[in-house]
């Protein structure tokens, strides 16, 4: 059974490698279609050909990067509006056209808390992702940007409270909350670590965000048996997609 294509829409260059850079190989090494959306950073940035460089090594194709501004980055989409002020509609469409131009099966993206920072531009992408995927399913809404598409599951990546023994120690120096789920709302629990080197190497393919200390910076500076105990697992809250019969009162 082959397995199915995966459209990841993450913020900004490197999280798609930290939060889904294990699936997103497993996926494109079984031979499926596996692509990613980045909605923040112009395609003439240095973050843009470390992100070419990040997917190459997933095998995720070439960056599908919509161009707005990291929020906290004006200089990252000179003359673009923040990611968060685009108006939704444009956001949305924008999305859409992708959706319908990879038809995937999964749609993976962050969770509701915008992952463990809860950084704005996540919380945004999560919000406009899960409106997109149920607008590419409908043929009245932006048909300038192709045929409906549908997609089958949408994956939402998280982290369960009890990772907090694995990343708090790390965590702690940052001085910034640790935003995660009841172990309870995780429904994937996916074990990556026969990826684990192609992930670890797009993380660090984003050489700015190493230099600066950001988090392919921590990363960077871990051994090789923290980063499995960190890296080795990714999690998901998991929603099925497929339409299903309306409820009729008797």
């Amino acid at each position: 059974m082959s397995a199915p294509s995966v459209l990841a829409v993450f913020a900004h260059p490197d999280d798609e490698s930290l939060s889904a850079g294990g699936i997103l190989a497993r996926h494109a090494g079984a031979g499926a279609r596996t692509a990613v959306v980045t909605p923040t950073w112009s395609a003439d940035t240095p973050r843009a050909a470390e992100l070419a460089e990040a997917l190459r090594i997933l095998g995720a194709g070439p960056p599908r990067m919509l161009g707005y501004a990291d929020s906290r980055v004006p200089h990252s989409a000179p003359g673009r509006p923040r990611w968060c002020d685009a108006p939704l509609d444009e956001a949305v469409g924008a999305l859409v056209a992708h959706l319908r131009d990879v038809r995937p099966e999964i749609v993976v993206t962050h969770d509701a808390y915008g992952g463990l920072t809860g950084h704005e531009d996540h919380v945004h992408t999560h919000r406009v992702t899960t409106l997109a995927i149920h607008a590419a399913g409908l043929e009245r809404l932006f048909p300038e940007a192709g045929e409906p598409w549908q997609p089958s599951a949408l994956y939402l990546a998280t982290h369960p409270h009890s990772a907090l023994r694995a990343w708090g120690g790390h965590w702690a120096p940052t001085g910034k909350a640790m935003r995660t789920v009841p172990d309870e709302r995780v429904s994937a629990t996916v074990d990556v670590t026969p990826w684990l080197d192609r992930k670890i190497a797009a993380i660090l393919a984003h050489r700015t965000e190493v230099a600066r200390g950001a988090a392919p910076g921590l990363i960077a500076a871990l051994s090789a048996p923290e980063r499995e105990r960190l890296l080795g697992t990714e999690w998901f809250t998991c929603h099925d997609l497929t339409p299903t019969a309306p409820f009729c009162p008797g």
